[in-house]
């Protein structure tokens, strides 16, 4: 037997420890031991594969943000993270907030399935596999409420007059459900609903002296506001109880002013009404004569309420975007227009007819019955349109160009707003540059916030449709990776992509963007 292998075994009999490097195989790598403790920056936690176990451990609610140091989006909500991590410190709250650099983590973000940065994960009770995804704002605030309201109740219980007085006199809009159960599985729909309505506050009760002092004799949500009808009430059916769908639609509407001025803090609530009718009156605020409108505007809101949205845009203010989708300029204001949210087809009254509150009603019930025509934007042609190597197509010569039976007509659709449309714009030159001398093709582009076409309704930004050539009005949208490459072989395939081409369609910016922005991993 070999001597070193003899002495080895040995010292294994004797309970002696065998010197690295000396034992008769490879040792097994050892694991790496795992963090004491979780390290902070700015009062945020710093998690590893390492220490996310005793994160979990230590606190029983834990917003986790996956970030990327490049991303830019993650940079952005970075200060508002720090800041919501301090409001949270202030009051002492259970909940952390806690970030994972996910380029650094790769398992982490392959376990927790991240494909875009920032994303942010909310952990509850230790529970590693099901955590909910975040659906807050952006803000401090937004983010801490978010927190707070999983973290803890999510409605103020009320157990007398005074409590509940105090609670609808502090907040512009309150929110209170009535149950005579307080175990029923309608308190639940409601304490559920709570947690992601952070715009309103809520309470609960089930005292007869409260049903008694706010004239209910059956399961009710209230909700009190400091405007408007001041108060609206929304019954629980005996039978089906609390429909959670109607429920939410009934605040949303409610919550909001009978007239909405339009401005950066009111268009998400605008755009998240699922109100589909918005009728919008442009005025400019520093003219007196122009504020005398707005009471006649508002006398026709009452009877509309739930079917067509009531709002205000300031043509003073900085509102340039909302005249330029609507085809406007601030000089035309004061006037209205309709638009339906999800066919966005607008609506004009007649030229020069005054906005009172007769002619608004009138205005609304003709759009309402099919009376009125939608209009259609369009840019005039420009004289050089086709000089360029990417010509450019208005909603005036777009059928000419577009369905010319001798052309293959490569289209794109963009905003001048959208990031993603800005990233294509060198791979759509050179596109044209290649296929320049080629007859037969056009390389072309629409702004589609200008110009609208009825046949052709643009959902995201960019979209590509190609129009080949030959009889037929063919039309093929593209939806593949967006290069010169693979661009050219669709063209040169007739708009068909090679078998081992795989359609992998890229980001699109929806025309109106409601969601917070990510970057794709």
């Amino acid at each position: 037997m070999d001597g070193q292998l003899l002495l080895v075994l040995l010292l294994l009999l004797l309970g002696t420890s065998v010197p690295e490097g000396q034992g008769p195989g490879p040792r097994e790598p050892e694991e790496e031991p795992p963090e004491e403790e979780v390290p902070e920056e700015d009062g945020i936690l710093v998690l590893t594969r390492r220490n996310l176990g005793l994160a979990l451990r230590e606190h029983r609610t834990l917003l986790v943000q996956f970030y990327a140091p490049w991303c830019g989006h993650c940079r952005a909500l970075a200060p508002e993270y720090s800041k919501a991590a301090a409001l949270l410190a202030a009051e002492s709250a259970r909940a952390r907030l806690a970030k994972v650099d996910g380029p650094a983590e790769t398992e982490l973000t392959q376990e927790f399935a991240v494909t875009a940065y920032p994303t942010l994960k909310f952990f509850r009770d230790g529970n590693r596999t099901h955590p909910e995804e975040y659906t807050g704002p952006r803000e401090a605030e937004g983010i801490a409420e978010w927190v707070r309201r999983r973290a803890g109740p999510s409605a103020t219980w009320l157990e007398d007059e005074e409590g509940a007085q105090a609670l609808i006199d502090g907040r512009d809009v309150v929110v209170i459900g009535f149950f005579q159960d307080r175990q029923d599985q309608d308190v639940a729909t409601f304490l559920a609903l709570a947690r992601d309505a952070l715009d309103m506050t809520f309470g609960l009760t089930d005292q007869p002296k409260l049903f008694q002092k706010f004239g209910l004799t059956k399961d009710t949500v209230v909700l009190f506001k400091k405007f408007d009808e001041g108060r609206a009430d929304f019954p629980a059916d005996g039978e089906l109880g609390l429909d959670p769908g109607d429920l939410s639609l009934f605040l949303l509407t409610h919550s909001m002013h009978l007239v909405t001025e339009f401005n950066s803090q009111t268009s998400p609530k605008i755009f998240a009404a699922r109100i589909p009718n918005h009728l919008l009156l442009f005025v400019n605020q520093t003219l007196a004569s122009h504020q005398e409108l707005l009471a006649g505007f508002g006398e026709a809101a009452p009877p509309f309420r739930g079917q067509v949205l009531f709002v205000v845009v300031d043509v003073s203010a900085d509102n340039d975007h909302v005249l330029q989708y609507f085809g406007l300029k601030a000089e035309e204001a004061p006037t209205l227009r309709f638009i339906n949210m999800e066919t966005t087809k607008k609506y004009a009254p007649a030229r020069g007819e005054p906005a009172t509150a007769a002619s608004v009603t009138a205005f609304c019930h003709a759009v309402l019955g099919g009376e009125v025509k939608p209009y259609l934007l369009s840019q005039e042609v420009p004289p050089d349109w086709d000089q360029r190597l990417v010509k450019t197509l208005v909603g005036k010569n777009f059928e000419q160009v577009a369905f010319d039976e001798t052309k293959n007509v490569f289209v794109k659709f963009y905003a001048p707003w959208c990031t993603h449309c800005k990233e294509m714009a060198a791979a759509w030159e050179a596109l044209a540059e290649k296929y320049k001398d080629r007859e037969d093709v056009l390389i072309a582009e629409l702004d589609a916030t200008a110009n609208e076409l009825e046949a052709f309704p643009v959902h995201g930004f960019p979209t590509l449709k190609f129009f080949p050539a030959g009889p037929g009005r063919k039309v093929i949208e593209y939806k593949s990776t967006r290069d010169v490459e693979t661009f050219s072989k669709f063209l040169d395939n007739g708009g068909e992509l090679p078998a081992e081409e795989p359609a992998a369609p890229f980001p699109e910016t929806a025309v109106n963007a409601t969601t917070e922005p990510k970057e794709e991993l």
